[in-house]
């Protein structure tokens, strides 16, 4: 069983509860998928194989190389890609997305607008402030569907800072909130945290919440009182002697993502 299958099987378990819904989206999201091309990439570009069902079309995804392979029996042609990547190309197309048909249990058919909605969920920024901090106190609380939400981000983001802290804050003349602080975060890294803390908390189900990032060096006074007060998250290193690069997805024309 892989995490998609584990979310699909939840969400068809369970076909009312939203929090069960945005988890599987998370997971499409989140994984790398294999898309089924019409032919090799070439200048460029890529054109998705695409197949008719009823009045829609959809492209093939599978989550392993070896399901893609089990359904198509042939040596294909294919892009690997996080599904948010594959989502933001297909968006606005009218094209849905078939996932791991025939292969496996998180089989089925997500339409084109189930597509876009993903795309446009996925692509709402976090909002950037300027706030002085006054105090730091332990984290409230919390619905378990959000502190796992969490983990699972931050599972991710390996070598991108030493750790994070969930805490309260307090500002001059603001309400206390909740903030994920990452201590010691590559910089360039910083956008992507922050969107990623972002997504955990829409696709946690945690309705007209509100979640605060911030970055820190470990020597800022504030780290001291996050210690103190807040709940520790260890963050998985780097393997070592690997060197990690922020770099965004098909942005080196030299190094195309992953195109076979």
């Amino acid at each position: 069983m892989t995490p998609l299958d584990t979310a699909q099987s939840a969400m068809d378990a369970a076909p009312e509860d939203t929090t069960k819904r945005m988890a599987f989206y998370e997971r499409v999201a989140d994984s790398e998928l294999f898309l089924v091309l019409e032919t090799e990439a070439t200048n460029d570009k890529i054109q998705p194989a695409l197949f008719p069902v009823e009045d829609e079309h959809y492209a093939l995804v599978f989550d392993s190389e070896a399901r893609m392979s089990e359904f198509t029996q042939t040596p294909t042609p294919f892009l690997a890609a996080a599904g948010r990547q594959i989502t933001a190309m297909l968006a606005g197309q009218n094209i849905g997305l078939g996932i791991n048909l025939a292969v496996a249990p998180s089989s089925m058919l997500l339409p084109a607008n189930a597509v876009d909605w993903l795309h446009q969920t996925l692509g709402t920024a976090p909002e950037a402030t300027e706030a002085t901090p006054s105090a730091i106190y332990p984290p409230g609380q919390l619905p378990e569907t959000l502190i796992t939400a969490l983990d699972t981000k931050l599972a991710t983001m390996a070598g991108l800072a030493k750790f994070a802290y969930l805490a309260e804050i307090e500002y001059e003349n603001r309400p206390r909130t909740h903030v994920m602080a990452f201590i010691d975060a590559i910089p360039d890294a910083e956008p992507a945290i922050a969107s990623a803390i972002s997504e955990a908390l829409t696709f946690s189900g945690v309705e007209a919440g509100s979640l605060d990032v911030i970055f820190l060096t470990a020597t800022n006074k504030l780290s001291g009182a996050l210690a103190k007060n807040g709940l520790r998250f260890d963050l998985p290193g780097l393997p070592e002697q690997q060197v990690r690069k922020i770099e965004a997805p098909g942005s080196n024309p030299d190094k195309p993502p992953i195109l076979r």
